[in-house]
């Protein structure tokens, strides 16, 4: 996947009174950027601290390395990704709710955060086999459990069409979803809650039995008029 555009940006210099977890907060931020953008092995320690604002060689007080702010940045937005769905999973709503919610909070983290989700798109293949990475697989399989999981309810209820195979379907929705990265703008003419009802509206045409899917024109209009 090619890394997302650069929005237009100035150079910014961390506060020097600011505390050492809100410093490092602002470096990842900046390295997330950076590495979104430009690509991982393109950007230098030197790279970030001019964006910061401060010498290369400070960095290192916060991170043992360019790999280290690599492996912060993707644990901490996989984490969190992952609670975001569990909770979503855990609802005691029919399958299809959790499933259009599930999609929704993917375009929501989308809109919060282009640069970790462009980044875990672009660098999780090439990270596969690296030891110090292999949080990204798990969480990964994690994640595609609970989509399954809700997919698979779905069948067994009679919302979703039994001939589709859960997990490549799961994919299909996975893939279409995440790469949207490549051009949505938080800043651009569509919300990042318009795009998930239009994607709905695809996905319903798809995935739905044909019982289900004969009321789902109204129920997305009604979706579309919040």
């Amino acid at each position: 996947m090619s890394a997302i555009r650069p929005e237009p940006r100035t150079r910014r210099r961390t506060a020097s009174d600011g505390t050492g977890t809100a410093r490092r907060a602002e470096i990842l931020a900046i390295a997330a950027e950076l590495f979104a953008t430009r690509g991982f092995p393109q950007t230098t320690v030197r790279d970030i601290g001019d964006e910061a604002g401060i010498l290369s060689g400070s960095l290192y007080h916060h991170f043992d390395s360019k790999e280290a702010m690599l492996a912060e940045i993707l644990r901490d937005f996989m984490e969190n990704l992952r609670a975001r769905f569990a909770e979503v999973v855990a609802q005691d709503r029919p399958p299809r709710a959790r499933l259009d919610e599930l999609v929704r909070g993917s375009f929501a983290t989308i809109h919060q955060q282009p640069h970790a989700v462009a980044l875990y798109q672009k660098e999780s293949g090439a990270l596969a086999g690296v030891p110090e990475f292999r949080f990204v697989g798990q969480i990964s399989l994690e994640i595609e459990k609970m989509w399954v999981g809700v997919i698979v309810a779905g069948q067994q209820v009679g919302d979703f069409r039994t001939g589709l195979d859960p997990e490549l379907t799961y994919r299909f929705i996975r893939d279409a979803v995440w790469t949207s990265v490549q051009w949505y703008r938080p800043r651009g003419r569509l919300r990042h809650d318009v795009v998930a009802d239009q994607y709905l509206l695809l996905l319903h045409s798809g995935l739905l039995a044909d019982d289900a899917g004969s009321a789902d024109a109204g129920s997305t209009s009604s979706a579309n008029g919040r």
